[in-house]
């Protein structure tokens, strides 16, 4: 399972991520989906490691993410949680868990922090969950917001697409970042955005911006793990950003 640091690391929380943003130091952020693999990025030093719905996929053999359920989630945020020492965890609010209702969506984030374990949720969706986050985050759980393009909703969006290509698109995803900014998020998620709209994103936010597929202009990056080694399921889809490093 690896030696411990022979320093242990100090526990991330949001300050230690604001001050990381504020000093333009990277934040690395890696998914994890049980014990195993908390192990391996907690040890490796990631500043976030999340729960991400992507387990669907990769841990459930689930054809997409819309099909993991609330209570599958929570299993395999505690498996998780119990290996992660020093990093900040967040969990992946799953599709139908939070969309009907700001309250819905507290009451979810609410067990994620109770029976998961996590420190944080992340939800997806724009300017349309500002009242969303602001509920959760007035309670005091802290939200990682996904703008961009959001895999939950790929039916709606045409599949698996660039956003922000057209400068219509681009002032999208500019709003939806400020507007879940306004709304309380200590970070968000931009996936699949153009590396020039996303360096603007980055700059015109007081937040940090987590990139995948958007380029390096972000305040940092997040990769599936099983994309980044190469252990993966077959017929599993990588996308461009990963390039497999290691094969098991």
């Amino acid at each position: 399972m690896g030696t411990p640091p022979a320093i242990p690391r100090k526990k991330v929380t949001v300050a230690t991520l604001r001050n990381l943003h504020k000093k333009r130091e990277p934040i690395t952020v890696m998914t994890a989906h049980d014990f195993p693999s908390a192990h391996v990025a907690d040890h490796a030093g990631m500043e976030i490691i999340l729960v991400g719905d992507s387990l669907a996929m990769v841990a459930l053999g689930m054809e997409d993410t819309s099909e993991v359920l609330v209570e599958e989630m929570l299993l395999h945020c505690r498996s998780v949680a119990r290996a992660t020492k020093s990093a900040f965890t967040v969990g992946d609010l799953p599709m139908g868990s939070y969309e009907i209702a700001p309250e819905q969506a507290l009451e979810t984030a609410i067990r994620f922090i109770k029976e998961g374990r996590v420190q944080g949720v992340k939800l997806e969706g724009g300017k349309e969950m500002a009242p969303t986050i602001r509920k959760i985050t007035t309670a005091g759980i802290p939200v990682l917001a996904h703008v961009g393009l959001t895999p939950q909703r790929q039916n709606a969006l045409g599949g698996f697409r660039v956003q922000g290509k057209t400068s219509d698109g681009a002032m999208k995803v500019l709003e939806d970042a400020l507007a879940v900014q306004e709304a309380g998020a200590f970070a968000v998620v931009l996936e699949a955005v153009p590396a020039e709209v996303a360096a603007l994103v980055t700059e015109k936010l007081a937040i940090p911006t987590i990139g995948i597929g958007a380029g390096n202009g972000c305040s940092g990056q997040v990769l599936v793990q099983v994309d980044m080694t190469g252990n993966f399921p077959p017929g599993r889809f990588l996308p461009k950003p990963s390039k497999p490093t290691a094969t098991t």
